[in-house]
């Protein structure tokens, strides 16, 4: 792992480092959006992205930074999903075993996905954090490299491009919203927007059943907490060491939704986007709506962070809007 403090120099690198592999996501003006809100709305389709998740972008960066003996050895990681998927994609392009522990009921999509991208995948566990202790087990018995899905400054640089893109395409942004589950787009995003723009307001946002990353932030301190929530992007069940302590320092505010508000936000971006978003990626329309006085007349960009939603799970944010 590495705990370094990634810097804007940082992701400027991983821009170009990645640039070959990943792509360039779309910033979208919606009216339908701004009429909710009150303020002038734009989305960062993450979900867009190859993978369908802005995570890819994290895993290029560190992966093509290994060292020859740390390939050869081969990589283990856990995920919930996305984080996988990255992995798994990255072990690809630059040849490397890959393993990935997952949770027992993990989103069976996006399993496939992983397999389909050569990964070895593990069911361990009732959640990611059990998978990922099993990971770390596995990587001290059979010598493994093991990637941390959050801390590592590597993955963080690579996941801050996305907001590197929105500043170089609305530069008079006002606030960026971000999903957060263990902080890595969070902390992508405070690095840069305040590098580039201090006085851009950033606001992560994280489900009321999966609050781990919230109390963490709002004690300052790591804090465990059940984790319940049906959005697996959003799901850990403690903070982590590296991004809290970037969150700290740089982060403006916090909001905490609910499983109800993120379906509501799945239907609305079905909508007034024509996007399907999974519940992770919805989150931070949720969290916008939620301060929607705080926002009005303002640039606003949420970012949807993927669009990996399985089919029971769309099926029951549709029922909620019958």
């Amino acid at each position: 792992m590495n705990f370094e403090r990634p810097t804007l120099r940082d992701v400027m690198e991983a821009k170009k480092r990645i640039a070959p592999y990943v792509w360039r996501t779309p910033l979208h003006h919606y009216l339908g959006l701004d009429n909710e809100l009150d303020a002038e709305v734009w989305v960062k389709h993450e979900n867009h992205q190859r993978l369908g998740a802005f995570k890819v972008r994290g895993g290029v960066n560190l992966l093509s930074q290994l060292t020859d003996d740390e390939k050869a050895r081969g990589v283990i990681t856990a995920s919930s999903g996305n984080h996988g998927q990255s992995v798994a994609f990255s072990a690809g392009v630059f040849g490397v075993k890959c393993i990935v522990c997952v949770p027992e009921g993990a989103n069976p999509g996006k399993v496939e996905s992983m397999k389909n991208l050569g990964a070895q995948v593990i069911h361990h566990g009732p959640n990611f954090d059990a998978a990922r202790e099993y990971a770390e087990m596995l990587s001290k018995e059979e010598g493994y490299r093991f990637i941390h899905a959050v801390n590592d400054a590597r993955l963080i640089a690579g996941v801050g491009t996305y907001t590197l893109e929105i500043m170089e395409d609305l530069p008079d942004v006002d606030y960026i919203i971000v999903p957060l589950g263990g902080g890595s787009g969070a902390c992508g995003a405070t690095i840069v927007a305040n590098s580039i723009n201090p006085d851009v307001k950033v606001i992560a946002v994280q489900g009321e059943k999966a609050q781990a990353g919230y109390q963490s932030w709002k004690q300052r301190k790591i804090v465990e907490m059940p984790m319940e929530s049906k959005a697996e992007g959003l799901a850990t069940a403690t903070g982590y060491a590296l991004t809290q302590e970037i969150l700290w320092d740089l982060l403006d505010d916090f909001v905490l939704v609910s499983e109800e508000e993120m379906d509501r936000a799945v239907v609305m971006h079905l909508e007034k986007t024509h996007n399907l978003t999974e519940h992770a990626g919805a989150a931070s329309l949720a969290g916008a709506l939620k301060i929607k006085d705080r926002l009005k007349g303002k640039k606003v960009v949420i970012v949807m962070s993927g669009g990996n939603l399985s089919l029971d799970h769309l099926k029951a944010a549709l029922a909620t809007s019958e």
